[in-house]
């Protein structure tokens, strides 16, 4: 169902609540967001504050309890299963923070994977997933499994996976989460290298130096969210609390 004009992708009034035994845990609580078509948007927010939730349900791998998200002028609620796995293969790139690749194919073989859903021929699968690792940088590693590539290598082939149907927007959970320093920030101009090619890149993450490359920055707290303002003091006071925690009782 197309809906009103507005942003490329609108979140409104969005809520998610898990059952944990008898207790209920919001996740989200009431999140109304805006992002601009081709912009890299950073989701900031420590652990338990919503930021992967929220990544999830963008994707159309979870649906919320209530509220919307209208992706390009399309209700994701009004969507069903099938709808929304289309929509999944057509629509997103998913780069996880555990690169998620399967163990017994090798590069071009992880790479061409998506494809064959979307019922493109072995040849073309091919050629495409060639193309993907030579622009990620990996065309000496196609025939190599994931156990012979370092972590960094791994991040980039599930980069290269994430593009094998063109997808207009990227999301990216925590992918420089399981990295050194360097590997993590080859990965963050990638990203950002996406960006500039005209994708619409969301990535949630604990790592500041993705504001580096982000055009508009995000900050939850609690499942809501906050100004940067806000989330600074809270991470401040965070920070004090555990320091003065770990101090050695006299």
């Amino acid at each position: 169902m197309r809906q009103a004009n507005g942003a490329y992708i609108q979140i409104r009034d969005l809520r998610k609540t898990y059952l944990m035994g008898k207790q209920k845990v919001h996740a989200l609580a009431g999140i109304t967001l805006d992002i601009p078509r081709n912009t890299f948007t950073v989701v900031m927010g420590p652990s338990g504050s919503g930021k992967s939730t929220l990544l999830y349900l963008l994707g159309g791998l979870d649906r919320p309890t209530s509220g919307q998200i209208i992706i390009d002028g399309t209700a994701l609620d009004k969507m069903d299963e099938n709808e929304l796995a289309v929509y999944r293969r057509k629509k997103i790139g998913f780069i996880f923070q555990s690169f998620n690749l399967v163990q017994t194919m090798n590069a071009l073989e992880n790479v061409a994977f998506p494809l064959r859903f979307a019922g493109v021929p072995a040849s073309k699968r091919r050629k495409r997933a060639v193309e993907l690792l030579r622009q990620v940088g990996l065309e000496n590693r196609m025939h190599h499994k994931p156990t012979e590539l370092s972590g960094g290598q791994q991040q980039r082939v599930a980069i290269a996976r994430a593009l094998a149907n063109s997808p207009d927007i990227i999301l990216a959970d925590e992918p420089t989460g399981n990295l050194d320093t360097a590997s993590g920030f080859g990965i963050m101009q990638l990203l950002s290298e996406l960006h500039r090619s005209g994708k619409t890149v969301i990535v949630v993450t604990h790592d500041p130096r993705i504001h580096t490359f982000a055009t508009h920055s995000v900050y939850l707290l609690d499942g809501k969210v906050v100004s940067e303002a806000e989330f600074q003091a809270a991470a401040s006071f965070a920070f004090q609390t555990a320091s003065e925690e770990s101090e050695p009782k006299k």
